[in-house]
């Protein structure tokens, strides 16, 4: 017997079929999985929607009138048409049924209803082909509006309209919630009854029927109100006690010793430390000298110094005989990190140390001396892609684990690294992808988070422009005479395009499962979900999120742009080279040695290039089709000039309309250079949907009712209350009913995703 009535399967509460159309649906498969699908919005009987704003193409779900019905017969074939005309006043959509004359008795002139299906044209006008419906109660009809009061209410009383499918409307989910409502058995709060009343929250079972079976607008407000705030206490407790679990774990301290290594790499460097790289180096050693596993978030600037503080902690584990793994997104950023560890260790130092480097794409022979190395214990440092985690890697001492740009791998990755200590190793997280306060909370709540703001002496300046081609289509001419200018000056050129030709987009170098280094695919804080983010339009209510958008223009690509700049007599002479995730390992450091020793003049390249490239005679960036890329990506991107001694130049080149999202973003990352600020921008205009997806674990634990765009305080808030109810019990032995809900909240996979972390 399941422990709470919300764990019950729905097969036993609405029957086998309707379950499994449920299930089929929705992937819903419980009871709280059913009462936590929540309404979309509400519409009334009384009111009509706007039917001139409907979008074509979209799965819609509406109320309207019906204004006439007619018969006619079909000329190519036997049969015949149903047209039923519906109307708001205003607008006139009409219904198309094909040999269903019956459906005339019902749809009389007159009567109203909701309407479900998808948005088509027929000669100009707008229609639902073979549409659901559900109509109004005919007797409430009759006498609404003649001072009835039953019927005034019942006229006005709220509508819950669902996110429906094909397969199932949303008066079906509507009618299936009202069962389980009828029949709900006592249920348990997860939000202690003391918190509750001190927020002024109503229980669960109510706030269940209040949003669900509202009878005015203020009650499923206000069952909104106490249910998002459920779901924040129940993600924050559940991120608490995994953050308590691993500090009950067991860790190797790892101490520096006095006049040892870091000391000596510290008195070489030939700059000073910014004071947030040694507050965060603090936080680190502190870290690593305790009994427990670090599990630390550090979060920066692209050259904010990130790299140096995992350096000094690599340092720090070595001298206690440990290894140190470099978890890197790309073979390119690889062997740049091995080239610049390399570099910045100095020969003693290295030599010591022995830096190894380990890829997918390494020959048999490499690949070998460099496992020798890392399971004798000879590699201090290894620096690798997603090979790393290969069964046939063994390391002698793993204490520490360095993730750069998580968000670009998938958990099993990073658990799977994880697991190669004997005791369970430090774990550093870094990205230059800052995140929003209200994202860390929520993402990465178990971790601790440090943050470097400030920028190293001596980096240059950076100006962004946005070349709008939609308004000035002639300006591309100047984006490449603007380049040649600056590689005249003796100066180099990144041009970086969506795809690599005209069908593929950049499929990630050297990638694994879990990797997306396509444009705008980052699957963590900061990023976007899909390319030009936030083009699809929601219409106006789609049943299942509306079908794709039409086809965009094609996508500048690398092959297209190399034979395009080939040709420009402006760019004539000047060495230009490709750079993309297709081409093979050592053809891609061959291109980044040459570039970065001042042989290649432009790289023509995708994505590959837009996390810890560094060149510091790089001085332009010139982004195409910038509208398909996140705002982090773009900030990102900006980041790999101005390095050196030379200020930096962006020009963030676009076709789309100046009111569009799309365009939103591009402008708002030429507008700005603090990250921090794009991060919080880049979350508001995303404006509807879960930032989090799916909390990266592929379990039912995206979110529901929470945004975190827009809920920062109740997130707080939850956290606080949270806290102090795990820190009297840490294993929640008298809140059985938080224990339940975190597990149901979490699901196996959840739970285990969150560990990974």
């Amino acid at each position: 017997m399941p422990d709470s009535p919300l764990d019950a399967s729905l097969a036993g509460a609405l029957g086998g079929r309707t379950a499994t159309a449920l299930q089929k649906a929705f992937g819903l498969r419980t009871v709280g999985d059913l009462l936590t699908h929540f309404p979309r919005r509400y519409a009334r009987r009384g009111e009509l929607t706007a039917l001139d704003q409907l979008p074509l193409g979209e799965s819609v779900t509406i109320v309207a009138q019906v204004l006439d019905v007619r018969e006619r017969t079909m000329r190519a074939r036997r049969g015949s048409i149903l047209e039923v005309r519906i109307g708001d006043g205003q607008g006139i959509l009409t219904l198309t049924f094909f040999n269903q004359a019956w459906r005339a008795k019902d749809l009389v002139p007159g009567a109203r209803g909701i309407f479900a299906g998808k948005v088509g044209d027929y000669r100009g006008l707008r229609q639902l082909a073979h549409p659901d419906y559900e109509l109004f109660d005919a007797s409430h009809e009759a006498v609404a509006g003649v001072g009835d009061a039953e019927a005034q209410k019942w006229a006005k009383q709220p509508i819950p309209i669902y996110p429906a499918s094909a397969s199932v409307a949303s008066w079906q989910v509507q009618k299936s919630v009202e069962v389980l409502l009828d029949s709900l058995p006592p249920i348990d709060d997860a939000v202690p009854a003391a918190v509750r009343a001190e927020l002024d929250l109503m229980p669960l079972a109510e706030a269940y029927e209040r949003i669900h079976r509202p009878e005015t607008d203020r009650d499923h407000l206000t069952a909104r109100d106490s249910l998002r705030f459920d779901e924040a206490f129940v993600l924050q407790s559940a991120l608490l006690q995994q953050r308590a679990l691993v500090r009950r774990s067991a860790a190797t301290p790892r101490r520096a010793l006095a006049g040892g290594m870091l000391d000596l790499f510290d008195a070489a460097l030939p700059f000073e430390r910014t004071g947030d790289q040694r507050l965060v180096g603090d936080e680190i050693t502190r870290d690593l000298e305790a009994e427990v596993p670090m599990n630390r978030l550090v979060q920066g600037e692209v050259g904010s110094g990130k790299t140096l503080v995992a350096l000094r902690a690599m340092l720090a584990v070595a001298e206690s005989g440990g290894q140190s793994a470099l978890l890197a997104p790309t073979e390119v950023l690889a062997a740049q990190h091995l080239r610049s560890i390399t570099a910045t260790l100095g020969p003693d130092l290295a030599a010591r140390l022995r830096p190894t480097l380990l890829t997918g794409q390494m020959t048999t022979a490499q690949r070998k001396k460099a496992l020798l190395s890392i399971v004798s214990g000879q590699a201090h440092i290894v620096v690798g892609t997603h090979a790393l985690i290969s069964e046939t890697v063994g390391f002698f001492d793993l204490g520490l684990v360095v993730v750069d740009e998580q968000h670009r791998f998938g958990v099993d990755q990073r658990e799977a690294l994880r697991k190669k200590g004997a005791t369970p190793p430090h774990v550093l997280v870094l990205t230059a992808t800052p995140i929003p306060r209200t994202v860390a909370m929520t993402v990465f709540g178990d971790l601790d988070i440090s943050t470097i703001a400030e920028l190293p002496k001596g980096r240059q300046p950076i100006e962004s422009f946005v070349v709008p081609l939609a308004e000035h289509p002639g300006w591309v001419d100047r984006v490449w005479q603007r380049s040649a200018e600056e590689i005249a000056a003796g100066r180099q050129v990144f041009v970086v395009c969506p795809a690599i030709d005209a069908v593929t987009t950049e499929p990630g170098d050297d990638a694994g499962p879990g990797d997306d280094t396509g444009p705008g695919g980052e699957a963590g804080p900061g990023g976007d979900s899909e390319p030009g983010g936030g083009a699809r339009s929601a219409g106006a209510d789609g049943q299942n999120g509306g079908d794709q958008p039409p086809a965009p223009p094609p996508r500048a690509s690398v092959e297209g742009i190399v034979a395009l700049t080939a040709s420009l007599p402006v760019l004539d002479g000047l060495v230009i080279e490709p750079l993309h995730g297709r081409m093979s390992s050592d053809e891609k450091d061959d291109v980044m040695r040459r570039f970065a020793a001042g042989d290649i003049d432009m790289i023509i390249a995708t994505t590959v290039i837009e996390v810890g490239v560094d060149v510091p005679n790089a001085s332009t960036m010139v982004v195409l089709d910038a509208d398909r890329f996140g705002v982090s990506q773009l900030h990102q991107l900006r980041g790999r000039v101005g390095r050196g001694g030379h200020a930096g130049l962006c020009l963030l080149v676009t076709s789309a309309p100046a009111d569009s999202v799309a365009r939103e973003r591009v402008d708002a990352v030429a507008s700005t250079l603090d990250g921090f600020e794009l991060a919080q921008v880049d979350l508001d205009l995303r404006r509807e949907g879960d930032v989090l997806g799916n909390l990266q674990s592929g379990g039912r634990s995206s979110l529901r009712l929470l945004r975190v765009a827009r809920d920062g305080d109740l997130i707080g808030l939850a956290r606080e209350h949270a806290a102090e109810v795990l820190d009297d019990d840490p294993r929640l032995a008298d809140h059985p009913a938080l224990a339940a809900a975190i597990a149901r909240r979490l699901d196996d996979r959840g739970r285990e995703a969150m560990g990974k972390n």
